[in-house]
């Protein structure tokens, strides 16, 4: 008997996205099986980088047709929670290491009906959301250190994710587990098999020859 397959979402970031052809790019993701597309916002000084943005994240929310994945890698980001609301983002996450206040955070995203997630730095352990994973609608593991694509993937990960999901279960919560950093076909089925739920993927799907084929190939796990 054949066992039915997981579903997992897919989520390509915008960050490793060519910014000359943007409006070609978004319409490849328009089209592909992408299920989000996930945003990096950077701000310089939580994590060593900048990336983009309020406007462009307007003009990304007016052409592309998938769910705004977006996550804040900025310090104080309560300050921002409506900003990226009225920009339409459909799922929030914050960095658990850049909340003071990480419960009034979580309640502010929720009341405003975006998803709300926390993302851990490869650093943290999972076990500091004891007390707040049945109140998270996503945990996002960084299987890299944050502020830059491309890098290599940190092979705990793997471990961190049974963790997560083991916590995940204990507590009845119905988190799901996204991945960001050094995923590819041979990462990706790894951590699907460990519990992830969602796969972030920069690099490997904008880089690639045929970025449509490779969002199906990471779809087909």
């Amino acid at each position: 008997m054949k066992t039915e397959q997981k579903k997992y979402l897919v989520s390509p970031s915008l960050l490793s996205a060519d910014f000359v052809h943007l409006d070609r790019d978004l319409q490849m993701i328009n089209e592909s099986e992408a299920d989000w597309l996930h945003l990096d916002i950077m701000d310089g000084v939580f994590v060593p980088n900048i990336s983009f943005g309020m406007p462009v994240v307007a003009a990304v929310s007016k052409v592309c047709t998938k769910p705004l994945d977006v996550h804040l890698m900025i310090v104080e980001p309560d300050k921002y929670v409506e900003e990226f609301h009225k920009l339409g983002a459909s799922v929030l996450s914050v960095h658990y290491e850049a909340c003071t206040h990480l419960h009034r955070t979580i309640q502010h995203i929720k009341s405003l009906n975006m998803q709300a997630g926390v993302a851990l730095n490869p650093h943290t352990p999972v076990s500091l959301l004891e007390d707040i994973i049945a109140d998270v609608d996503v945990v996002m593991l960084m299987s890299v250190n944050p502020g830059f694509g491309g890098q290599k993937f940190i092979e705990n990960t793997i471990d961190k994710v049974r963790r997560l999901k083991n916590l995940i279960d204990s507590k009845s919560s119905h988190a799901l587990i996204e991945i960001d950093g050094g995923v590819n076909l041979e990462t990706g089925h790894r951590l699907i098999e460990a519990g992830a739920d969602i796969l972030v993927a920069g690099s490997f799907v904008f880089h690639a020859e045929n970025p449509l084929l490779t969002i199906q190939k990471l779809k087909s796990l």
